[in-house]
């Protein structure tokens, strides 16, 4: 995430309206000087969610959700923090400068100015589509893939002239440079001369979660043309292809809703699944998953992710790697059977809506789905093959993180080969974990962090109440100093609010703190829940767990020293009797208040 000047968050902080954010995505009305409605937290029927437009703050008095703008869009909408801050910053046109960014600075630009320039981009495209005659060519090979209007309007998909000159006058009149267009790669300019990037193809805008345009990606449909099927726009400020979920913007409502989301390999798949109404779609930008692609969709709130890769080898081998990055994070796999040489775009034109969701429903498990994935492949009759194709499921199996995922699975594997359980157990070796850590917690291989939990723990009570009641930062200062934590980030967080006496919030930290990792803190401590009426209760309870775990480590660290043998006599004595001064002298919370 980019480090933003102090000043500029310091105005976007100034001019955000808590109830115009929050009212855009829940009908509040006014109670007095606040506003209530029902919590979109948790299912209720009396509205117990209240916003207060002089604190600039919510809270749920059923569920305990608490917070202000930010964290409202990073529970609810399900934005990372950075996203949610770049957001905020476009609906209230303040432009946010980024701290050290030579290439913008030189560039003399900023990201809202190039996502309007966007904007107008697709605009024209749009309009040359419908309007020019050139434009026909795409409209009537549209229409032979039974695309409407309707289709064409709500994605705003557009035409890119072959002739040079109409797109560049339009774009300057509008009041866009050169400099800008190239640094947007609508333009690149060879040897002197002004060549515009797009010439010839379909245009289908990219945005971002947000809706901001920023990038294109256009397909050629006769042959004769320069160039891959599908161009993207080259990588910019704005567009990172690698990072980019296509349709994420229509799908992330619902996929936060329900927790499913359809995955399928192209453009016009994703977009004709929307538009039939499985607005929970997305496709990649020309490129594989990853498992960046993954992570984003994780928490978006993914719970299952359902694969509609076309039916052929290629197809199924795409099934087999993208399922893997969404299974070894502990998401459920099902693999839609398609028919092959067919795909999702083909399938609703000629079935419909209903037949998709038969096939949805007929949808296999990751397992079932890769023992006949290799069944197809090699000759399970044979025992050497069966045992090769066996031994690489297993290897996919032992990538889950989740010891019991993989055990389930194994015993799924069992069930399919007639192989026992104990046979398969035997190929699974896995670097995170080992398949008994379910039954031994602490060994070596859990990927939770637990005093970055309770340090988060702490300083979640701080960032969302304690402006609110000084009580609570009141006892933890008397009783917690910055050396008391471990994690860099969370030592940081504590001594700034500290230095602000607890009034600050998260715009401030943002500004305040020079460190990438602090958006995945953030999110991490927006993640929980609490509850506002046992905030006392607790944070003292946070507190001693926080004493006690670094008075039990002091103890353990002199132990080790008096056992090693390295220290003399004198040395071993006065350290026995520091040991015995702390053992009788466990931690206790002080609270004068």
């Amino acid at each position: 995430m980019p480090i933003y000047t102090k000043e500029s968050l310091e105005n976007l902080k100034s001019r955000i309206d808590l109830i115009e954010v929050i009212s855009r995505h829940v009908p509040l009305k006014r109670a007095g000087a606040a506003y209530k409605a029902c919590c979109p937290f948790h299912e209720e029927r009396s509205p117990s969610f209240v916003v207060q437009r002089s604190s600039q703050h919510y809270h749920c008095f059923g569920c305990g959700a608490h917070g202000d703008a930010i964290s409202f869009l990073m529970q609810h909408v399900r934005m990372s923090f950075g996203d949610a801050v770049q957001y905020l910053a476009e609906q209230f046109h303040v432009p946010l400068e980024i701290a050290d960014s030579k290439e913008e600075k030189q560039a003399g630009i900023n990201r809202l100015r190039l996502k309007e320039l966007n904007e107008l981009a697709a605009r024209f495209y749009h309009l040359v589509l419908l309007e020019s005659k050139e434009g026909k060519v795409g409209l009537e090979y549209l229409f032979s893939r039974g695309i409407d209007l309707s289709f064409i309007k709500r994605f705003q998909i557009g035409w890119a002239l072959r002739t040079e000159g109409p797109f560049l006058q339009y774009m300057k009149k509008k009041g866009a440079t050169e400099k800008e267009l190239e640094f947007l790669a609508l333009i690149a300019k060879r040897g002197g001369q002004v060549r515009e990037f797009f010439s010839e193809r379909l245009m289908f805008p990219i945005q971002d979660p947000q809706g901001s345009i920023i990038g294109f990606s256009a397909r050629k449909i006769e042959e004769r043309v320069f160039g891959g099927k599908y161009i993207n726009t080259k990588e910019t400020i704005l567009f990172k292809k690698s990072k980019v979920l296509y349709g994420l913007h229509f799908s992330r409502k619902r996929i936060a809703k329900s927790g499913e989301v359809i995955v399928v390999e192209g453009q016009l798949d994703a977009l004709r699944l929307i538009h039939q109404g499985f607005d929970m779609a997305v496709a990649s930008l020309g490129t594989a998953f990853t498992d960046l692609h993954v992570k984003e969709l994780i928490r978006m709130g993914a719970k299952r992710v359902y694969l509609l890769f076309d039916g052929d080898k290629a197809g199924q081998k795409a099934a087999t790697k993208c399922g893997t990055f969404f299974y070894k994070e502990g998401v459920e796999v099902v693999v839609v059977p398609l028919k092959e040489g067919d795909d999702p775009d083909l399938m609703l034109m000629r079935e419909g809506p209903p037949a998709l969701v038969r096939s949805m429903a007929r949808g296999r498990d990751f397992v079932s789905f890769l023992y006949s994935h290799y069944g197809k492949e090699v000759n399970f009759a044979v025992p050497a093959e069966k045992n090769r194709a066996l031994k690489e499921i297993c290897e996919l199996i032992a990538l889950a993180e989740d010891p019991i995922l993989v055990l389930e699975s194994i015993r799924k594997l069992s069930a399919l080969s007639s192989i026992p359980v104990e046979v398969l157990e035997n190929l699974v070796k896995s670097p995170h974990h080992e398949l008994e850590l379910y039954k031994e917690q602490g060994k070596k291989g859990h990927s939770f962090d637990p005093d970055k939990i309770l340090e988060s723990d702490l300083l979640r009570w701080l960032l969302l109440y304690s402006h609110e009641n000084e009580e609570l930062l009141e006892v933890s200062l008397q009783n917690i100093v910055v050396e008391d934590f471990k994690n860099g980030i969370a030592k940081k967080i504590y001594h700034l609010i500290q230095k602000e006496k607890g009034q600050m919030n998260l715009l401030q930290l943002l500004s305040e703190i020079d460190d990438e990792e602090v958006d995945l803190f953030i999110e991490e401590i927006m993640r929980k829940k609490i509850k506002k009426e046992r905030a006392k209760e607790d944070l003292l309870e946070t507190i001693q767990k926080l004493k006690m775990r670094n008075w039990m480590e002091k103890c353990e660290k002199i132990q080790k020293e008096i056992q090693s043998g390295a220290l003399s006599d004198e040395v071993i004595v006065e350290r026995v009797k520091l040991f015995d001064q702390l053992k009788r002298n466990p931690p206790q919370v002080c609270a004068s208040y």
